[in-house]
């Protein structure tokens, strides 16, 4: 995963349409990681059927009790043990496509909670 850091006092994800992600300024054209004030950056090419608890080391060190997972266009499931691995850390892992997923973040931001995104195109 290529990670840059970008922070800010509070995120929020202006809007998702093909190809590109709107946050704050800022537009991306990549899957992206972020935490409610930090753009971890660019997310690796994983798909999310093969996503393990590894690929989310960045994330967690932002000890987030939820992360969302938006996986494009349509809903698409993990692993489940990738969902497991989540829950013994105590973490919530809600899967969704990007745009709902956009949505959830925003509110959960606004509700001043530890979430993470990571927001697949």
């Amino acid at each position: 995963m290529k990670f840059t850091r970008e922070t800010s006092s509070s995120l929020t994800i202006r809007s998702v349409s093909d190809g590109r992600i709107c946050i704050g300024e800022n537009s991306y054209e990549h899957s992206i990681a972020l935490t409610a004030t930090t753009i971890i950056g660019e997310w690796s090419k994983t798909a999310v059927h093969e996503l393990n608890e590894s690929d989310f080391d960045e994330l967690l060190d932002a000890n987030p009790e939820v992360i969302i997972v938006g996986t494009g266009a349509t809903n698409i499931f993990p692993p489940r043990e990738l969902v497991f691995a989540m829950a013994r850390r105590g973490i919530g892992l809600e899967v969704m496509d990007t745009t709902a997923a956009a949505r959830t973040f925003n509110v959960l931001v606004g509700e001043d909670r530890q979430v993470a995104a990571v927001l697949f195109l």
